[in-house]
């Protein structure tokens, strides 16, 4: 396991500012070289998922034409993906509690590396499917174990740092979105694409691998994987506010294109600045998510942010143009995306310290949830309304997440703690 060196924090104001002794007591961690490099490659690991995912979903069209698909298929395709990876997140606590983080995340990049050249050369449908399906899984091992190394440095760290590893995967997302446009700029053929994505992720996982953060079973010699207890009620709240975020997130990502196409008759690539926008502001909101946390508090912070998503879905709802609508999306996306790092962090600290990693992946699962909730149920309402109408839900959804902030707040739970007091969570 990583050491981190501990520095008794004075009270004396000699030694540190009056807003530190505030915001940090007892024990805070001075990282070693280790530990920083554990740190870079546990947001390598974010960025590699968010590129691979960024060039298997921008090429879908292409999908669509070569296999003969109409927009139907593609839906199922993607919430297929959405289902199987919840399969994912469940393998990934099992590896994870038996082995460690570091061993479940390098797997989980192996299977998308794999899936992703099976998806390159798939010869029929069947096995683009399939390819899909493996995908899947290995999107919700990786989902979940990037976030069992990042909360883990987190708490080595003492501070927040969570908010800069999302920033990590916004980054990754931009990059795999500009890898297909270079593709699509130099002719290069869908398969080579694809499979130049995937030896991406191998060779990523094949450099990061080694300097992952040792933490778990394997690290402390322990491969009994204790059951699960923790107080149910925070838990719930936390997992609704992770599915009311990525329902809001999945939300703009799949329809808010067809919106500004549809009701406001912006042009195709008008259309696509909405998610451009939204993502921009995503990747501003993470990499600043940290700084914020640590001078407000995460519950001053998840307030501020979905009042500001909230602002946001009312400028969308009401946009009588293109550009007002991509303003709102914009506003959306420098309040929302903080949320879901917080999220995980907040679980990171209701978990006793030995069941971390196990409370991160069942938290995962109501990523899966919301990304349902904001593909089918939004696109049920517009479809027997308007896209306009679609919209108030996310805005319900921000509203929701504005009221649960307090849930941001929990108390660690410590080894060993009262039974009276705890509820399982069932295996």
């Amino acid at each position: 396991m990583l050491d981190a060196r501990p520095v008794r924090c004075l009270n004396s104001s000699t030694h540190r500012p009056k807003r530190a002794r505030r915001k940090h007591t007892g024990l805070m961690t001075l990282p070693t070289p280790a530990l920083r490099a554990a740190r870079v490659s546990t947001a390598v690991g974010f960025g590699l998922q968010g590129m691979f995912l960024a060039a298997l979903l921008t090429q879908l069209p292409q999908f669509k034409d070569r296999y003969g698909f109409d927009d139907s298929t593609i839906v199922v395709a993607v919430v297929l993906v959405s289902l199987v990876a919840a399969v994912g997140s469940v393998i990934a606590e099992y590896l994870a509690t038996r082995t460690s983080s570091k061993t479940t995340l390098r797997a989980g990049l192996f299977v998308i590396a794999c899936a992703g050249t099976g998806i390159a050369f798939a010869p029929s449908p069947a096995a683009f499917f399939t390819g899909f399906a493996v995908y899947g899984i290995g999107l919700g091992m990786v989902d979940a174990a990037t976030n069992m190394q990042a909360v883990a440095i987190q708490h080595r760290y003492g501070r927040s740092i969570l908010s800069s590893f999302h920033g990590a995967w916004s980054v990754g997302a931009i990059v795999g979105a500009l890898y297909v446009s270079a593709c699509s700029a130099l002719e290069v053929s869908l398969p080579v694409s694809i499979f130049g994505a995937a030896l991406g992720v191998a060779a990523g996982t094949l450099l990061i691998g080694p300097r992952l953060l040792e933490v778990g079973p394997e690290a402390e010699a322990n491969t009994s994987a204790a059951p699960l207890t923790i107080p149910m009620r925070p838990f719930l709240a936390l997992g609704a506010a992770m599915a009311l975020f990525f329902a809001i997130d999945f939300s703009v990502g799949n329809w808010s294109a067809l919106y500004l196409k549809d009701l406001l008759l912006a042009s195709a690539s008008t259309a696509a600045l909405a998610v451009a926008a939204y993502q921009t502001a995503g990747l501003v909101s993470r990499l600043t998510g940290d700084f914020w946390v640590r001078r407000h508090g995460e519950v001053a912070v998840v307030r501020v942010g979905a009042a500001i998503a909230a602002l946001g879905l009312v400028v969308v709802i009401v946009a009588q143009s293109p550009t007002v609508a991509i303003i709102g999306f914009l506003i959306v996306g420098l309040g929302a995306p903080v949320i879901a790092p917080l999220c995980f962090s907040a679980a990171g600290r209701l978990a006793p310290p030995d069941q971390t990693d196990a409370v991160i992946a069942r938290l995962n699962l109501f990523n899966y949830a919301g990304t349902l909730v904001g593909g089918a149920i939004v696109g049920a309402v517009a479809a027997v309304s308007d896209l306009r109408i679609g919209f108030v839900l996310p805005l319900l959804f921000a509203v929701a997440l504005f009221l649960l902030a307090p849930a941001f707040r929990p108390k660690r739970v410590a080894a060993g703690a009262d039974s009276a007091d705890l509820t399982r969570v069932v295996d």
